[in-house]
């Protein structure tokens, strides 16, 4: 069983008091109000209800740390070191749609490096946690990444860019190399969760590029703690900031990015 900082009981709090509003507004989705923030970019009130409380119980338990957060943006606090990064909804596009896979991400970074984090899955009420140094778990079991070594054999997640973004000639260029070596590739719509299942060994890897850093920071330390890598695309140390991201198994790792360099 995994033993559970005060940190981590912090992040905890918060994550399940702000899943409760998701789950009932999730099941009420009828009379669920909606407003456009961008091309396929949607914003629920669910969202920013969620934000809200996140930001109220994490600033009550920690009231000097900074914030990164998805809807209200960046807000230095007294110590500019630490600074919590959250995405209340990541998946909006499945909640908004019925399709119960979607999550609440929350990060801690302190001096540039992450040493937290938290991933639930309110619907399945699977709960990912990871801290630096101490692996990481869903439910208090531990997680590995898996063992696959072969790409015939191996299945990989990834996001595709919708309305709006530009870069779809290069991510069918992508798509393509991969669909041919492969024994499968999944869209499902939530980057956290695409993280979090490649640190449980449910996909061999995951890539995608134009993340922003609460799309990723918690789920790079799931997987980084479960004995995978990550890296950018081209393979450089960076990816929360970079927005590009290739997370994988050890012995996969290397062969999805070559494949995906591929001319």
């Amino acid at each position: 069983m995994a033993i559970r900082s005060a940190l981590m009981n912090v992040m905890l709090i918060a994550v399940k008091k702000a899943a409760k509003g998701l789950v009932r507004d999730f099941g009420e989705l009828e009379n669920l109000q909606v407003s456009r923030k961008g091309p396929s970019d949607f914003v629920s009130n669910a969202d920013l209800k969620a934000e809200k409380i996140l930001k109220a119980e994490l600033r009550k338990a920690r009231p000097a740390y900074s914030f990164l957060m998805e809807e209200s943006g960046a807000e230095d606090g007294a110590d500019t070191s630490r600074r919590w990064i959250v995405d209340p909804l990541d998946g909006t596009t499945n909640f908004l749609h019925g399709i119960p896979h979607f999550a609440i991400s929350v990060a801690l970074e302190e001096k540039g490096e992450i040493v937290a984090g938290v991933i639930y899955n309110p619907i399945l009420d699977e709960l990912y946690t990871a801290e630096k140094g101490n692996g990481a778990f869903v439910n208090d079991r531990r997680l590995r990444v898996s063992g696959r070594r072969d790409l015939a054999e191996s299945l990989f997640a990834t996001g595709i860019p919708f309305q709006g973004k530009g870069g779809h000639a290069r991510f069918l260029g992508q798509l393509a190399k991969v669909m041919a070596k492969t024994s499968g590739v999944r869209r499902i719509g939530a980057a956290s969760l695409d993280l979090a299942y490649v640190a449980a060994g449910r996909v061999d890897g995951y890539w995608e590029e134009g993340l922003q850093p609460w799309d990723c920071a918690a789920g790079i330390l799931l997987v980084k703690e479960a004995g995978g890598y990550v890296t950018t695309l081209d393979g450089k140390p960076d990816p929360l900031r970079q927005g590009s991201l290739l997370a994988a198994n050890p012995l996969m790792h290397p062969l999805l990015g070559e494949l995906l360099a591929e001319e």
